[in-house]
């Protein structure tokens, strides 16, 4: 192993360590998620690694990771070699594209944002190209790929930071793990986010970085008018005048 090489992996993680930080995310009963996913399904993750600090800086979000959900289209494409219980495709800084299972996401504030219209041919060439991709590596010697993730608040103008994410990225699957999910639904040409009005010139600006798909974060699932929004805790069915575990309010003042 190079110099370069033993640098990145260890930078790598670092930044991949979890770290204890406060936030308003609400974990989703992970037996609910398992009853309301769907493959193609894009799972969006409010991470608790540095890198993750990072990510929701640069692209002004709660979500620092996406990962798509392929259930049973994984254990029925590699047959034995699936691991069990494995039902996302995930790109990761130190491993690179692979899979995982939904307790990978436990205990974490997630989101499920859902494509509209697909076929169930459509669904599958979305889930076989990020299936195709698994044991793709990120390449640790780009250490200007790594090092921008060092700094959770970089002193860099808003309408910057999202090209920041772009700089040095050289495999679109390993970078921001949006990259590969982006690909896989650019392969039936569905949209991410719309066209922008012609009469907006920042917006048309915008739409052209846009169009590199290693610019597209997690949040772009969530703001997408093309993904609707799947709450599993009203999706089964929720109701405040039975549920008794709610959070009641003092209203004496």
């Amino acid at each position: 192993m190079g110099l370069r090489a033993w640098v990145g992996g260890r930078l790598a993680k670092y930044l991949t360590q979890e770290v204890h930080r406060s936030g308003f995310g609400i974990s989703t009963n992970a037996d609910y998620l398992a009853a309301i996913l769907q493959p193609g399904d894009v799972l969006l993750v409010e991470g608790v690694t540095r890198v993750s600090s990072a990510i929701k800086y640069m692209t002004q979000s709660t979500w620092s990771h996406s990962a798509l959900y392929v259930g049973g289209h994984l254990h029925e494409t590699l047959k034995g070699a699936a691991k069990p219980g494995h039902c996302f495709i995930e790109a990761d800084i130190k491993e690179g594209v692979r899979s995982a299972p939904l307790e990978a996401f436990a205990g974490l504030h997630t989101r499920i944002c859902r494509p509209v219209g697909l076929s169930q041919a459509e669904v599958r060439q979305v889930t076989a190209y990020a299936i195709a991709r698994l044991g793709d590596h990120y390449d640790l010697r780009n250490l200007i790929d790594l090092a921008r993730y060092l700094f959770p608040t970089p002193p860099i103008p808003a309408r910057f930071r999202r090209q920041m994410l772009g700089v040095a990225s050289g495999d679109p699957t390993r970078g921001i793990c949006s990259t590969l999910i982006t690909q896989a639904f650019y392969q039936i040409n569905y949209p991410i986010l719309p066209n922008p009005s012609p009469h907006c010139d920042p917006c048309q600006s915008t739409h052209e970085a846009m169009r590199d798909y290693r610019l597209f974060v997690p949040r772009d699932f969530d703001v997408s008018p093309y993904f609707s929004i799947v709450k599993p805790t009203i999706e089964m069915g929720f109701n405040f005048h039975e549920d008794t575990g709610l959070t009641t309010f003092d209203q004496s003042f």
